[in-house]
Formats: C-alpha cells, structure tokens, sequence
C-alpha cells in the first residue's frame, strides 16, 4: 500500500486483460464490416478513392493515394492479417461491395485501451447513415464484447473533418500532442480524443436512437442530430 498522503488512482476492481479483436463480421442494416478480401476489397474501392478529385482522402492518412488497382490491392493485402492494427472492410450491406476501411489499432489489452484509426471514408460513405453505424458497430465490439475501458480516436491536428467526426460520434477532446510524428515528411501534432466504459452507455443510446428509421425522413436526411440526441440524455 502507498503511504497515506499520496493520491494514487482508483482500484480496478476486475483487472483481466481485454480481448484482442479478432477476424469477425460486425452485422448493421446499413453496412456489414468484415475481415479484408484485398483482391475484391481493391476492386470495388479504387475506382472511388482514386484520381485527382480524390486526392484529399489521403492526405493525412499514413499511406496513399495509389496509382493503379495493383497498388492498392497489394497495401491491402500487407496489412490484412495483422495483429495490429487489425483491418476490418466496411461493406454497403444490400449489395456487399466495400465502401471503406477502418481498423482496431494501438491495442493494449492488460490495459484495456484501442484506439480506431485509419479509416478510409469513400465518397459512397461520407456523410451517411453507414458511416455513422459503421462507427456504432465498431465501438459497441469494443466496449460489449471485448472488454475495453479507453477507446481512442487520434488525427493529425490540422484535419478538422477528423477532429469534428471524433466529437459528433461521442469522443471528447484531450489535447494536442505537438510534434508527435512525421508523416509523409511532414510534421505532424496530433490532437487526441477519447471515450471510456463510462461514456458508452450514453454514446450507444445516443447511436440507436439517432440510427431509427423514424429518424430520416423520405429522402433519407436526419430530422434530428446525433449531438443533439446525446446532449440530450
């Protein structure tokens, strides 16, 4: 025991280690995430993250963009199977054709800390109920099947896209880490969010209430924020 007059942190009351996420499918209605099938994955994602127009998805990812369907297809299939990160393809669920990428990364699991990163938003994602579900889907395996307490969302602090996704879908900000890699040779701080056990019960109400169909009118548009949701509760 610490002497009495140092504060020292609450005791952790179940200290077994979480699980290391595993080759799995996270089924949702608008999107299902699966393991990677770099061949088709490259197939269906080049033509659409691809090109001058798209030149923007990669900017503050570690790699990319690529100059033929080869190229991607052989980064895909460098990073399918790895312990970490650990890839998972995010597939249009009606029609199973992958629409994007994101991973399971930094996985500390005596510690019971994940951080999601590298994710890669196609234009058929950006903006849509998918992508927000497929955010719902991956958080809710953290914290309900894995046993994690700290799942991490960390960017270049300069991607303002990033930093305002973290806190719509339930991250709260941290700080910013100032020179904390070089990437692509250039510096980069990175700006650090988080949420815990603690914050899951709400964000995962806040995502099911947001994710009802009452929620999109004909057009498929919210009628109501998913911010405005999770203030709320």
């Amino acid at each position: 025991m610490p002497p009495a007059e140092q504060p020292v942190g609450l005791a952790v009351s179940y200290a077994q280690p979480a699980l290391r996420p595993a080759a799995t499918t996270l089924e949702g209605r608008f999107v299902r995430l699966t393991p990677p099938n770099p061949g088709v994955d490259a197939a269906d994602l080049f033509p659409v993250v691809s090109g001058a127009e798209n030149a923007g998805l990669w900017t503050y990812l570690f790699n990319g963009p690529f100059t033929s369907e080869e190229s991607l297809a052989a980064e895909l299939a460098k990073t399918a199977g790895l312990a970490d990160p650990v890839f998972l393809a995010i597939r249009d669920a009606a029609t199973g054709r992958a629409i994007g990428r994101a991973s399971y990364m930094r996985i500390e699991p005596n510690h019971r800390v994940i951080e999601v990163g590298s994710i890669l938003f196609s234009p058929l994602l950006q903006r849509t109920p998918a992508a927000t579900e497929a955010m719902h889907l991956m958080a809710r395996y953290v914290f309900e099947d894995l046993g994690y307490r700290r799942y991490e969302w960390k960017c270049d602090a300069l991607n303002a896209p990033s930093r305002a996704a973290a806190l719509r879908f339930g991250f709260r900000f941290e700080g910013v880490f100032l020179k904390h890699m070089i990437v692509k040779g250039r510096s980069r701080d990175t700006a650090w969010f988080a949420m815990t056990d603690e914050d899951w019960p709400r964000v995962k109400a806040a995502f099911e209430r947001w994710l009802e169909p009452a929620n999109f009118d004909a057009g498929g548009r919210q009628t109501r924020r998913l911010e405005d949701i999770r203030a709320e509760l």
